[in-house]
């Protein structure tokens, strides 16, 4: 058989066009493995790994060594934590060893609890003095406290009208003038839930993201079962009941100037399989301070562009294309989140650790210049992000144009440079804005709640079921804002909704309700 050396020899440019074929090959060959290998590394965090964006390099671990230690210098010191002076011993002459124990200080203050009080007494008998004989007088107490857990218990609230008539027109063959007693108005019509039943499921499900079938077996355990069905019905008609209060905190959100924005996976029940709705959140600024949730079938443009209407401030999203057209339409700015940018170096740094570092070196003192200026209002915080923040955002620009050319178009880092720089105008908007964040989180930390309760419940039985899922979360997660005990405020606003004028709802939102209820509440 002939080498085909020779005759490519005799044409060099079908020798070239092999060589570059051969080369295409082989990028692409190279390409495929580097996205395999970034696929399994990103799999292998997802089951085995932790959720946050964790440095790699000795000089991260060294960064966040210097940060710990930093943090530690600035706490206080307990002086129960110290060593003794020079000079105290014990009675055996060893110097003693003191031992903090936070757990018992916080659980000794404990003033706010109700109190039970038992008093603990002699028998009669065993009062007698055992050296004389005599009855022993009672000279004192000791007092120990006790946390005790008292169960909960349902119970049946009997509402008796009495009924009155005229004794003296029924005497002169009147018409009876029968009046009865009035009682207060159910939060369901009709309904056999009390406003406190009502709460706690709306709590437990939407706030600490118990299923209704756990729920109906906390029932069983208490003596009266409740099933789940009827549980999902009562959430309907609590929905149903707020939602005047929910359109107002919609329309308070629409009036901040900033609104963060995020979305996530709520499967929806159907034929043969679950079909993949989305809840989005949309929370408002410090004077509009409401975290509004909305359901929709899919991730269509319709969603945002429906629920945010004609609102013309900054929107904090990601990059989702979803937003472009509300952006366009209503003439939005939108910022960007540094934090998803941060994140593709992140996944970036196993193929191109010096690149990468560099950059997450970047954003490390971005974020520093960030928690700096935290404290400060949006005018010296906005100074402060001119003078440190945009440099380092020049820089950054600067180095990613430098390594754009040097890579391949689909090599990880390439495509964490193109996010960066597609997404450049977003990006910068906190460097002109000192009320917009650097990035999302806010949003995405809400977005925590959808997901405890899809990883509980799975998913909503239908439309109605989404959109009463989205109506309760949105007052559960504004409580939880605000540190509000949902139950309790559940409750007084369910025993008092019927009776409300509408001139007096705007006093039944969550930070107005907290006001007149300054008492916080655990949050958990």
């Amino acid at each position: 058989m002939p080498s085909p050396i020779p005759e490519l020899n005799d044409d060099p440019a079908a020798l070239k066009a092999i060589i570059a074929r051969l080369q295409q090959e082989r990028d692409e060959f190279y390409l495929r493995s580097l996205r395999f290998e970034a696929e399994l590394l990103r799999l292998r965090k997802q089951v085995y790994g932790p959720r946050a964006d964790r440095a790699r390099t000795p000089a991260d671990l060294a960064q966040i060594l210097l940060e710990f230690a930093q943090e530690q210098e600035r706490r206080p010191v307990n002086p129960d934590d110290l060593a003794p002076a020079t000079g105290e011993t014990a009675a055996d002459g060893k110097q003693p060893r003191r031992i903090s124990r936070h757990g018992r200080r916080k659980l000794a203050d404990c003033a706010e609890l109700p109190t039970r009080r038992h008093v603990h007494e002699l028998a009669p008998e065993e009062r007698a003095c055992k050296v004389c004989g005599g009855e022993r007088a009672r000279i004192g107490e000791e007092s120990t406290w006790q946390i005790e857990y008292v169960p909960a218990q349902l119970e049946r609230i009997e509402h008796v009208q009495v009924k009155y008539a005229c004794a003296h027109c029924e005497a002169q063959a009147e018409p009876a003038q029968v009046e009865r007693a009035p009682k207060p108005e159910a939060p369901i019509d009709k309904g056999l839930a009390g406003p406190g039943l009502l709460a706690y499921i709306v709590t437990a499900k939407h706030h600490d993201f118990l299923p209704l079938y756990r729920i109906e077996r906390i029932f069983e355990r208490l003596g009266f079962e409740i099933s789940r069905g009827t549980q999902s019905v009562w959430c309907g008609d609590v929905a149903d009941r707020l939602e005047p209060l929910h359109a107002l905190m919609i329309e308070r959100v629409r009036a901040s100037p900033l609104v963060a924005t995020d979305d996530t996976v709520m499967p929806m029940q159907a034929r043969g399989k679950t079909k993949k709705a989305r809840l989005w959140v949309y929370l408002g600024d410090r004077e509009h301070p409401y975290n509004v949730f909305d359901f929709t079938l899919n991730r269509g443009r319709d969603g945002p562009a429906r629920f945010l209407g004609d609102y013309a401030g900054t929107l904090l999203a990601d990059a989702y294309g979803g937003y472009n057209g509300v952006v366009v339409s209503n003439q939005l700015r939108r910022a960007g989140c540094h934090a998803h940018a941060r994140r593709r170096f992140v996944d970036a740094q196993a193929f191109a650790q010096t690149e990468a570092a560099e950059c997450l070196g970047l954003y490390r003192a971005l974020y520093a210049i960030e928690a700096r200026g935290r404290a400060l209002d949006a005018a010296a915080r906005l100074d402060l992000r001119q003078r440190e923040s945009a440099p380092l955002m020049a820089t950054l620009r600067e180095r990613m144009l430098a390594w754009k050319p040097t890579l391949l178009p689909k090599h990880p880092m390439a495509e964490a440079i193109g996010y960066v720089l597609n997404q450049w105008e977003p990006l910068n908007v906190f460097l002109a804005d000192g009320a917009v964040p650097i990035d999302n989180n806010v949003s995405e930390r809400e977005m925590k709640r959808v997901v405890l309760n899809r990883k509980n419940s799975l998913f909503v039985g239908n439309e109605r079921g989404g959109h009463t899922m989205a109506r309760l979360a949105s007052f559960t997660s504004t409580c939880f804002r605000h540190g509000v005990d949902p139950q309790r405020y559940l409750t007084q606003l369910l025993v008092n909704l019927p009776s409300i004028p509408d001139s007096q709802l705007p006093d039944w939102l969550p930070d107005q309700w907290q006001r007149r209820n300054p008492d916080p509440a655990p949050q958990s």
